[in-house]
């Protein structure tokens, strides 16, 4: 299991449906993946509660992973997450 404290810097283009694309991404890992935002963790497989989180308006969180593919899985959805690529 790894986390991850992740600084949310995201360019406009890839604001305009923040929550529906990280849920996207992390559907493609077979890790578990959580998202931790003031001492809540939520499941990031679930568009349901990503949305419950208010995704767009937050600048930190830590990201937390554990499986076969945890590192690539924390790296890919970083990436996103600081450069909206």
């Amino acid at each position: 299991m790894i986390s991850r404290s992740v600084n949310i810097q995201m360019n406009s283009k890839s604001a305009d449906r923040p929550v529906a694309l990280l849920v996207q991404m992390a559907s493609q890992f077979d890790s578990r993946l959580q998202i931790e935002i003031d001492n809540k963790q939520i499941n990031m497989k679930s568009i349901m509660g990503m949305m419950s989180l208010g995704v767009e308006n937050i600048t930190q969180l830590t990201l937390i992973a554990d499986g076969q593919d945890e590192e690539q899985a924390v790296s890919r959805i970083e990436e996103y997450l600081t450069k909206g690529k």
